[in-house]
């Protein structure tokens, strides 16, 4: 049977038949031979042996040692043989070990007196207690304060055992006095807290007496003060709250960092006034940039986070220094610190937080930074989320952010060109600037999605003359001499513009790879990687700005489409802003030239793989729409596709706003609910802080604050039934979960007239759980009840089973009974919560991810939005797809979900289905993460939910 051990040691050697030698070891006189044994026997307990025959050896043999480490050995051994009998009666031998314990109490050797008031802490035997009462009181004055410092746990031990108060009934008085005169730190810390968990009332009277000295205690006792604090002001009494508060606001100039980070802690929790939330704030800020410690950090920033959810107002005041913590190295620290500056952004601040993100990019060019490049593109996500807030800031950084749009980081220069294209539609009065700068720095672009979205800015904002034509010879410079490859007479292709081998280079570090879509489908891209083979000296500069042949030239048949489309909308620009006709026109066929060369080039056998059908036909609608133009036509080119970005642009606002407005909803007061008014209060000797305090209490009252959010009904739908209504004993489970913890209070029911004894509760687990402490044996009376607790620890998310039985004895079977327990379920819903993230960011790690789950769609509902809308409520996830490309009725819907366990791991769902002709639904559901866990035990959750059920 297992029982509590306060005591662990490794042992892989135990087995019975050493029994005898410890005993001829113990029995000799060498001293060293003694220790072994005595070490051999303490192992041998703790691995479940008995050895009855040892204890009277030990008291003949062990006992009158002299050697420290003999006695310490035998104190050891003391802790833990059993000491009661079958019935629960203490053996009539321990008596035999009162006079040593009482010898040893008195012992000259201050050691020998520490370790035993020490071992007496963890007996829990009155009969053995009782008599060393006095020996340990008589401690209490010794002049040696290690002593003193464990006859005061020794005495906490004793008082707080069922009948402690009736072996040292007056302890508390003694404690008290003990602790008026005391100097050691470690000595008055364990007589406070003796006094805290045994009687409060004089501790909290110790406290408030010297609370002007509180600042001048050592940190133990701090720290023991600040825990006082927290118990007396749970409670329901808050008369002396402000008198609390002062004592902590006077800790937090303690030397200590502990005591300072309990403290900042303790003032949020105790009250909500603006100058007490500040100076927490001002406390963590002073931690964030004195710790060096990466783990410190990310906790402090955790704090200040939950304080901004709270006291937004005033962590505003601080945002300049978080953003300090930016000269941290680690990239975590960095990102956690962005968020939260993001998040206390206001018109007076903004323009502040930009200049130093701004002066933080410049650093990345450096190179000094170790993962400049990760940085970077964090600061520029950062700078874009500032622009997008409060536009007038944009024009002071957007010019920067350019210069970085050929970035070898193809996900910061992404970023970069998102921005670019997000600010010159919001803010009209850059545009022009903008304009010439992305025509300078355009041949820099070395990323095929980077180069796609400049020519799509060109195409659709450059708007005079000059921006048009300059915009076409851009292009064509980047394109280089026409046509793209040369037959020579030998029969082979070679690029007109290149040498041999640049070209071979290219095409053979070409790389082709499944992308999933904006819709959730599959295509096939091909990409060019960034390293270029160097020109030759004889060709000069002109080959580095041929950023677009190399590109095509690599098999990026997409990038043509779009140069195509590009090049349609600024002919079809020139048409109307060119008065010569001659010079549209020679710009129109030069536009026709390239696109046919690149059709030319696509169906050639020059590259390895022909252009692909999409491309094609767009290139070719390009030269038609050039040749046949018309007035209808030109409209759509050239208003219809900035419109639909417009549009784009203002509904995602609109739903971040909406976001927003939910999070800020408050609590509000039930009807005849007590208001007290501010201007009516006594302000009598209160401070400004009380003041203040007051005045927040009464805020958190009026507007329900003080309100719990728990609902009992939804409490009871968490009770799941163990065992059946007719077996002898009746078990329900109450389940919480909470982060890695999960809580199983089971209430345990006996349903006999007979008392059941030795009754436990035997759990196992089935995937990531762990068992922390097994409930410990109890017995019950008949028809009466008892309260069980388990601790089970996660690791991760995953769907996990608990299951197990009741094992019970009774009086009249001699053998042990078994009820098996239902199972529980732990459902993976507990770990998972609706999260966001960019459609950039949701595509690497779709790219990224190594499992996938793939369900097929079974359901009885007909309707693709009304399916799509049952799988998000069923799996707690966020639909990312905007509302607006849901609208309609096609017969077909993509969409992708997303969500994030507590565990920080990335769940990914792409729902593709199509109705039949029968009305039926059909399709694919696609899950993508990190960690098979999460995607099988999500499938499987979405296998049991989809055909509609509850």
């Amino acid at each position: 049977m297992e029982k509590p051990s306060t005591l662990l040691v490794h042992f892989d050697k135990g087995s019975a038949a050493m029994a005898s030698e410890i005993k001829a070891d113990l029995e000799g006189s060498d001293v060293a031979a003694k220790v072994d044994a005595m070490k051999r026997a303490v192992m041998l307990l703790l691995n479940g042996e008995t050895l009855p025959q040892l204890f009277i050896t030990v008291v003949r043999y062990v006992l009158p040692s002299e050697d420290h480490t003999v006695q310490k050995l035998l104190l050891l051994y003391l802790e833990i043989i059993d000491k009661r009998d079958a019935a629960g009666r203490v053996l009539p031998e321990m008596i035999l070990i009162c006079q040593n314990l009482r010898n040893n109490l008195q012992h000259p050797n201050e050691y020998i007196r520490g370790v035993t008031l020490r071992f007496l802490c963890r007996l829990s035997e009155p009969e053995v207690l009782e008599p060393l009462v006095p020996s340990i009181l008589e401690n209490l004055e010794h002049r040696h304060h290690f002593i003193r410092r464990h006859a005061l746990s020794a005495i906490s031990a004793i008082y707080r055992l069922p009948h402690g108060d009736q072996l040292i009934p007056d302890a508390p008085e003694l404690v008290e006095r003990a602790l008026a005169s005391e100097q050691d730190a470690s000595a008055r810390r364990n007589a406070f807290a003796m006094l805290c968990a045994c009687a409060q009332e004089r501790a909290v009277a110790y406290l408030l007496s010297n609370a002007d000295r509180v600042a001048e205690w050592p940190d133990l006792l701090q720290m023991a003060a600040v825990d006082l604090i927290r118990k007396v002001c749970r409670s329901t009494n808050r008369a002396d709250k402000g008198r609390y508060i002062k004592i902590i606001i006077s800790l937090l100039s303690s030397t200590s960092t502990a005591v300072v980070y309990e403290c900042a802690g303790a003032l949020v929790s105790l009250s909500s006034a603006p100058t007490a939330v500040r100076a927490a704030a001002n406390t963590y800020c002073e931690l964030l940039s004195s710790q060096s410690d990466n783990n410190v950090k990310l906790i402090v920033l955790d704090r200040l986070n939950e304080l901004r959810t709270s006291h937004r107002d005033v962590m505003v005041d601080v945002v300049m220094d978080v953003l300090r913590s930016l000269t941290s190295p680690n990239l975590d620290v960095k990102k956690k610190v962005l968020d939260l500056v993001l998040d206390l952004l206001t018109p007076r601040n903004v323009e502040e937080v930009v200049l130093y993100l701004k002066k933080e990019v410049v650093k990345t060019q450096a190179g000094e930074l170790e993962k400049g490049g990760e940085y970077r593109q964090m600061l520029v996500q950062a700078i874009h989320a500032c622009a997008v807030e409060y536009p007038e800031v944009a024009g002071s950084v957007v010019h920067l952010l350019m210069d970085f749009l050929g970035d070898t980081n193809v996900a910061s220069a992404v970023d970069v060109v998102l921005f670019v294209r997000e600010i010159i539609e919001t803010n009209p009065k850059l545009r022009v600037s903008m304009i010439q700068r992305l025509i300078d720095t355009f041949y820099q672009i070395r990323a095929s999605r980077v180069c796609s979205c400049a020519l799509w800015i060109l195409g659709e904002y450059s708007l005079s003359l000059s921006e048009v034509e300059s915009a076409i010879s851009t292009i064509k410079q980047c394109l280089g001499d026409l046509p793209f490859y040369t037959v020579s007479e030998e029969g082979e292709a070679t690029d007109s513009a290149k040498p041999t081998q640049q070209v071979v280079n290219s095409v053979t570090m070409s790389s082709r790879r499944p992308v999933v879509l904006a819709d959730g489908t599959y295509a096939t891209q091909s990409a060019a990687t960034e390293a270029i083979s160097t020109p030759s000296v004889a060709l000069g500069s002109s080959l580095s700005t041929l950023n677009l042949r190399s590109l095509i030239l690599s098999g990026d048949f997409f990038l043509a489409a779009v140069i195509a489309c590009t090049l349609t909308k600024l002919v079809s620009r020139l048409d109307e802003v060119q008065p010569s006709k001659v010079e549209a026109n020679k710009a129109c066929t030069g536009a026709l030239l390239i696109m046919t060369s690149m059709l030319q080039l696509g169906q050639s056998s020059y590259l390895p793989h022909p252009i692909d059908n999409d491309s094609y036909d767009r290139i070719v609608l390009c030269v038609r729409l050039l040749c046949n133009t018309g007035d209808d036509v030109r409209k759509i080119w050239l208003q219809s596709c900035r419109q639909s970005f417009a549009k784009m642009l203002a509904e995602k606002q609109f739903w971040e706003t909406e976001e927003m407005k939910a999070k800020a909803q408050v609590s509000h007061a039930q009807p005849d609910d007590l208001i007290d008014f501010y201007h009516l209060k006594s302000r009598r000797g209160m401070s400004q802080l009380e003041l203040e305090d007051e005045v927040q209490d009464d805020l958190k009252a009026a507007t329900g604050g003080f309100t719990k959010d728990a609902d009992d009904a939804n409490r009871l739908n968490r009770i799941l039934q163990l065992t059946g209504f007719s077996d002898p004993v009746y078990a329900e489970a109450y389940v919480t979960v909470h982060h890695y913890d999960i809580v199983l209070d089971v209430t345990v029911i006996n349903r006999t007239k007979e008392t059941l004894q030795n009754l436990c509760l035997e759990l196992a687990t089935m995937g990531d759980l762990k068992l922390v402490d097994r409930p410990q044996n109890y017995t019950l009376a008949p028809e009466s009840s008892k309260q069980m607790h388990a601790n089970i620890k996660v690791s991760s998310t995953e769907t996990g089973v608990i299951f197990g039985n009741i094992v019970y004895e009774t009086s009249n079977v001699m053998e042990r009974s078994v009820i098996v327990l239902n199972d529980i379920h732990i459902d993976i819903m507990d770990y998972i919560s609706p999260a966001t993230c960019a459609d950039v960011a949701f595509r690497n790690m779709w790219a990224e991810f190594e499992w996938e789950n793939k369900v097929a769609v079974n359901t009885v509902i007909q309707n693709e939005k009304e399916f799509l809308d049952h799988i998000i409520k069923s799996t707690n996830m966020k639909c990312l797809t905007p509302p607006s490309a849901l609208d309609g009725e096609c017969g077909f819907l993509a969409a992708n979900l997303y969500a994030k366990s507590v565990f920080g791991e990335d769940a990914l769902v792409n729902i593709s289905i199509e109705k039949q002709f029968d009305g039926k639904l059909s399709g694919y559901i696609r899950i993508r993460s990190k960690t098979q866990g999460i995607a099988l035990s999500l499938g499987d959750k979405i296998t049991l939910k989809q055909k509609g059920g509850s």
